[in-house]
């Protein structure tokens, strides 16, 4: 899979830097060619001769070295990597590439740098944790940077908390998943996310509990398969899916328009928690309270059903996926949301108080799908995971879903008297 893809190593200062002579005898396992920036701060834990005895390349670490920059200059290196990874990313590192300085050869290279970077953070708890840091990676989130999340263990300082690198396995682990095959590539997915908030008047408004976790990590790993992905989310404090199509709303109505703008596609995705009523008068001034008056009355009216119209849509995407929140009844609610919506599948979550799922990172899910002849109702129950995983899972049926259409479209070709019908045909 990295048979001579090009991998621009940067290793900063830290004691996980001693991670990265496996990381690289990994990378020369899988014939990737690896070169090497040590920062001078990484010099105290790793030697050059190391680096340079794994990855069978000069190990580059001076700015100013004329014989470095008419060899491989910052501009060369920077431009002729397939993929640049930083491991161990240091929290000075992620500092100044989040501001843009450029005082040594490292982040030299990472400015001048038009390639996909991937970062593996390692610092003190305290260090990964605080607002700077944080803030940091918020900006380099946004750039589409890739992070490989630190871990929580004990750490060389003697503290327990987040902020030990991942393992060189691990690493190793995305950075091919990075090169691997994008199964879902090509295709266009709409994904709706986050709550919608109804106007009340200037400063008020009807909304929900929705963090937008779960619409997030379905982006997210629509996009890892290679999918081109429209996300229309509510208000959320999430940073955006990185590679997505970022459309921001607030009403249900603004949802709605952009869905349909966007349309057609491939794929759709209802996971917002999409508000059922909105006012009928929208006050452009606030509401006063006054002494001795009654409170003010809220005329409702019903917000457009956005899945439904998706699913009727003469525009209608190849699969259509809703989503189901229920306080009880959770089988019977989103077997009936899969017939009335006439979508192809329903994802039902319990979000009784007892599961503890608005805004948490984990979801407990089932997912109700059409047979092929769409007479029966499959259900598939899944045990309580983090809200990535049940993205992943729910985009590996996905992928399945297609793989199947596409190998029964083959089938047809060369028998024309199969007569398959799959999940979303009407």
């Amino acid at each position: 899979m990295l048979n001579n893809k090009n991998i621009l190593l940067i290793i900063s200062g830290g004691i996980a830097a001693y991670k990265s002579l496996e990381l690289i005898r990994g990378l020369r396992k899988e014939r990737a060619n690896v070169r090497c920036i040590l920062t001078k701060n990484g010099e105290k834990f790793v030697t050059p001769m190391s680096l340079a005895a794994l990855s069978e390349h000069k190990v580059y670490t001076d700015l100013w070295s004329l014989k470095d920059e008419r060899e491989m200059g910052h501009i060369r290196l920077s431009r002729e990597a397939d993929l640049i990874v930083i491991a161990p990313a240091s929290a000075n590192l992620i500092a100044k590439m989040a501001h843009g300085l450029a005082d040594d050869l490292a982040s030299t290279c990472l400015l001048a740098s038009d390639k996909p970077i991937m970062i593996a953070p390692a610092m003190n708890p305290m260090m990964w944790n605080h607002p700077a840091t944080q803030n940091n990676m918020k900006i380099l989130l946004q750039r589409d940077i890739i992070q490989i999340e630190p871990k929580s263990g004990e750490m060389a300082c003697g503290e327990t908390g987040i902020g030990r690198m991942s393992e060189p396995d691990d690493i190793l682990s995305s950075i091919k998943d990075f090169f691997s095959e994008k199964p879902l590539k090509n295709m266009k997915a709409i994904v709706t996310s986050g709550p919608t908030y109804e106007a009340i008047d200037p400063v008020r408004f009807l909304g929900n509990r929705s963090s937008g976790k779960q619409g997030h990590a379905i982006a997210t790993a629509l996009i890892q398969a290679g999918a081109h992905v429209h996300y229309i989310t509510g208000p959320t404090h999430l940073p955006h899916p990185k590679g997505a199509t970022i459309i921001e709303i607030e009403s249900a109505e603004e949802m709605l328009a952009h869905v349909e703008k966007n349309l057609p596609a491939d794929l759709f995705i209802g996971a917002a928690a999409v508000c059922d009523w909105t006012v009928e008068t929208d006050h452009l001034q606030k509401i006063k309270k006054k002494d001795n008056l009654t409170p003010p009355q809220l005329n409702l009216k019903e917000n457009p059903d956005i899945l439904k119209k998706v699913s009727l849509s003469s525009k209608r995407p190849q699969l259509v996926i809703g989503f189901a929140a229920e306080t009880e009844n959770l089988n019977n609610n989103a077997k009936d949301k899969l017939k009335h919506k006439n979508c192809d599948w329903i994802v039902g979550n319990e979000i009784s108080p007892e599961q503890n799922v608005f805004g948490n990172s984990e979801n407990q899910v089932c997912l109700f799908q059409y047979t092929e002849d769409r007479k029966e109702i499959i259900q598939t129950d899944l045990p309580r995971m983090t809200k990535i995983k049940i993205a992943q899972k729910l985009v590996n049926e996905i992928i399945h879903y297609f793989e199947t259409i596409q190998k029964d479209n083959r089938n047809e070709c060369t028998n024309p008297s199969l007569n398959v019908v799959p999940y979303g045909s009407q």
